[in-house]
Formats: structure tokens, C-alpha cells, sequence
């Protein structure tokens, strides 16, 4: 199995998750997360004074795969997220050693 991690912009939510549940995606977990990578932030102005905003809004994703679809969901999920600017953000693909449903005790890839 693969954890899925991806950072992506606010705005595109609603795509990415249409396009997961459409690949057969059974369950996700999302965050609202505060961060930035490259681009360090911005500047802003408010009544006549500037301000670094650096910590800019994101979406943390995070989906447990069979390691055989793993490619092919970052696939969906990178074209479902794509602006092609700056700030886009990234997918971070981990192994997973072992999955617990807690209500039973059953164990595998049927868990996740």
C-alpha cells in the first residue's frame, strides 16, 4: 500500500476530490494547512502600510492506495490540481507497512 500526500491549492478542492472518487478512490482525508514552498508568500498592502504574508492557505490530502493503482492516482490527481502556475504544489508517496480497521480488527489493502 502507498499514503498519498498532496498540498494543493484551495481553490481546486472540489476537481481533485471529483477526480479521485471517479478513479474508484473509497475514502480521503483532508486538512486545511498553512505553509509555502518556493515562492516564499507575497506582499500585501492594507490601509497605506505593507505586509509579508508568507504562510499562505493550502489543502493537505491524504489517500491510502493499493501500491499497483499509486501512479496512476498521482496521475489524476496532478492533472485534477494543475493550474500550471507557481504554487500548484506537490505529492509526497510513502509505503505503508500495514492497515487496521479498528472496528473489527480486519487487516490489508481491504482496510484502506
Amino acid at each position: 500500500m502507498k499514503k498519498l500526500e498532496a498540498f494543493i491549492q484551495p481553490n481546486k478542492l472540489d476537481e481533485v476530490k471529483d477526480a479521485l472518487i471517479g478513479a474508484g478512490v473509497a475514502g480521503m482525508t483532508i486538512s486545511e494547512v498553512r505553509g509555502h514552498g518556493r515562492q516564499k508568500g507575497h506582499t500585501e498592502t492594507y490601509r497605506g502600510s505593507e505586509y509579508k504574508v508568507d504562510l499562505l492557505p493550502k489543502i493537505k490530502l491524504e489517500v491510502v492506495v493499493a501500491s499497483d493503482r499509486a501512479e496512476q492516482i498521482v496521475e489524476i490527481l496532478s492533472a485534477a490540481a494543475r493550474t500550471g502556475k507557481i504554487g500548484d504544489g506537490k505529492i509526497f508517496v510513502s509505503s505503508i507497512e500495514a492497515a487496521v480497521r479498528i472496528r473489527n480488527g480486519e487487516r490489508g489493502e481491504s482496510v484502506a
